[in-house]
Formats: C-alpha cells, sequence, structure tokens
C-alpha cells in the first residue's frame, strides 16, 4: 500500500506561500536539488493540485531540451515525463496531458483507492491547497518540509484543516549550507 508524502517549503512561521501565493522567498540550489532528486528518483506516483501541476506542466516537460538545462533540469524533466500524475482538479481534462489522471470529485475516496493500489509512495509537491484537503481527511502519512529561514507574517499556512492532533514520528533531519533544513515525520495513526 501507498503512502502519500507531502513534499513542500515553509517559512519558519508556517506558511507555504505569500499572502498572494508569492514563492520568492523559497531557496533552492544544486545540494537541495540533489538531495531531492535521489527521493524523487525512487517514486512512480506524483500527486499535485491544479495550481501546482500546471506550474509544473509549464516548465518541465520541455526543462531538459533548453539551451544550458543543468543536471537537475534534465534528470527531472525526465522522470517529470515518465511518473504518473494524479492532480486534484475540478477544471482540468486529463486527456490534455500526458501519464495524467484527475481526480475531480470524491477525492478521498478515490485517493484512499489510490494508496491501496500503489506500490511505493505517492508524493504531493506543495500544494497547499491540495495539502488542505488531505490534512481534513487524514490522508498524508508523511511530511517533508523543507523550512527555509525567513518569517513572512502572513501567508498561506501550511497546516489547514486538521481535524485532531497528529503525533508524528521523527525520521531524521538535514541542514543544507543555506540554512534550509529538511524535517522528516511520519505520522502515527491511531
Amino acid at each position: 500500500m501507498g503512502n502519500i508524502v507531502l513534499f513542500m517549503h515553509v517559512s519558519l512561521d508556517g506558511y507555504a506561500a505569500g499572502t498572494k501565493g508569492e514563492m520568492d522567498w523559497i531557496h533552492v540550489d544544486a545540494e537541495i536539488f540533489d538531495f531531492v532528486g535521489e527521493r524523487v528518483g525512487r517514486t512512480n506516483t506524483a500527486l499535485y493540485g491544479r495550481v501546482t501541476f500546471q506550474m509544473m506542466e509549464s516548465y518541465w516537460p520541455t526543462a531538459a531540451d533548453q539551451p544550458g538545462a543543468s543536471h537537475h533540469d534534465r534528470v527531472h524533466s525526465a522522470w517529470y515525463k515518465n511518473v504518473q500524475k494524479v492532480v486534484l482538479s475540478t477544471t482540468l481534462d486529463a486527456s490534455a496531458y500526458v501519464n495524467t489522471t484527475v481526480i475531480s470529485q470524491d477525492y478521498a475516496e478515490k485517493l484512499r483507492q489510490l494508496k491501496k493500489r500503489t506500490v511505493g509512495e505517492i508524493l504531493l509537491f506543495g500544494s497547499p491547497t491540495a495539502a488542505h484537503s488531505l490534512l481534513a481527511e487524514d490522508l498524508i502519512d508523511e511530511y517533508w518540509l523543507f523550512i527555509n529561514p525567513v518569517v513572512l507574517g502572513a501567508g498561506i499556512p501550511v497546516f489547514k484543516n486538521v481535524q485532531e492532533r497528529q503525533l508524528l514520528k521523527p525520521l531524521g533531519t538535514k541542514v543544507f549550507s543555506s540554512g534550509v533544513v529538511c524535517m522528516r515525520h511520519e505520522v502515527q495513526f491511531g
């Protein structure tokens, strides 16, 4: 059975984006890309909200073809083209995309079914609105939070719609030279 793992950048005060969705405060570099790339490369299912999916879709399918594409761009672009993508959206048409399933209704039940038939993990990339929906249904099994050394003061929170206290088991911490800290936790159900 597959687990849903939330990969998200977060400010020190718990926001996934600024008040207008801005993410210009997120720090990424080769060290972080290599760390994430190794982990992502072992996964064959990606989960997105519509906004994040459209942002990814506008870049990753052709990123490797661009002049001067970085090693990370080439590797992640190849992964993105082949991974099974699942998108939570009431407006997207799946037939317009490759390797993509759109869930437009009954998402909680359909994601539970997806978890049952998935071998390995399902990575939820960013997508705070989708994360809030999954939090409301206790569908997130693990967190990989990349805490950036910045305080936003306001914005879109990472944690919203949590129905009850969640006990977490620490799985590890990685401190990057930039000051970003990746904290990994597993949700302890029951």
